[in-house]
């Protein structure tokens, strides 16, 4: 069986930071030099095991479709990205749902459920649009959909000063730009890393950023605030 199914998988994010030094170790030692444009968001098909308590039916367990679709969903938003593949967003089509397995005698059963999702995964060499959502001495982290922890360093922001205030911000100092928090900055990736689990953080990719080059570094665009994922 193949349905459309347009869910949405992203929710509204809780922001919690982790220290800039540690986020430093972690990505420079996936960072690499090289340039490449990929493309960021795939739709892949993948499959996993949905369980549900079914009715039984002259030995045949049956399960409404939509249920295990909802199900299906909640699992991947706790799932919320691979390393293979990243962030997941959205459930596209269900192509298959195989006879369920009885697991134990409480009655609930494992349904293999073969469906198509929409994935973003970041790689060196992309060019993205992320708003700032911390900002500190040693640089800025950038949200990108999903992704919150992409640090633009001080280092690969040529030009710009730390201004310490309430509201702190990089200032140019030639063409009198800011960077701060709310600001939409365009940008290159220069390292990416995965989190499996670091403190709080868990199964999250990191980025290191650079706006090195003419046409990087804060945007404005009406009505656009990060990318539209």
């Amino acid at each position: 069986m193949s349905v459309t199914l347009p869910f949405i998988l992203s929710d509204p994010l809780q922001i919690s930071l982790i220290k800039t030094p540690t986020l430093l170790t972690l990505l420079l030692c996936g960072a690499a030099s090289s340039f490449q444009i990929t493309d960021m968001i795939s739709e892949v098909e993948l499959q996993r095991n949905v369980i549900a308590c079914p009715a039984n039916s002259d030995g045949e367990l049956l399960v409404c479709p939509r249920y295990l679709i909802t199900q299906l969903m909640e699992d991947l938003l706790n799932e919320k990205a691979s390393k293979e593949h990243g962030y997941f967003l959205a459930v596209t089509s269900l192509k298959n749902i195989d006879k369920g397995q009885v697991l134990d005698e409480s009655g609930y059963a494992s349904f293999p459920v073969t469906f198509k999702c929409r994935t973003f995964k970041p790689v060196i060499g992309d060019f993205l649009q992320g708003v700032v959502h911390y900002t500190s001495r040693e640089g800025v982290f950038l949200r990108i959909g999903p992704l919150k922890y992409a640090f633009l360093p001080v280092l690969k922001m040529p030009g710009y000063s730390y201004v310490s205030e309430e509201n702190p911000y990089f200032l140019n100092g030639n063409t009198h730009a800011k960077i701060n928090n709310g600001i939409v900055v365009y940008f290159v990736v220069l390292g990416v890393s995965w989190i499996e689990k670091t403190g709080t953080v868990e199964r999250e990719f990191a980025l290191i950023a650079s706006i090195e080059g003419e046409i990087l570094g804060p945007v404005s665009l009406p009505g656009t605030y990060e990318l539209d994922l």
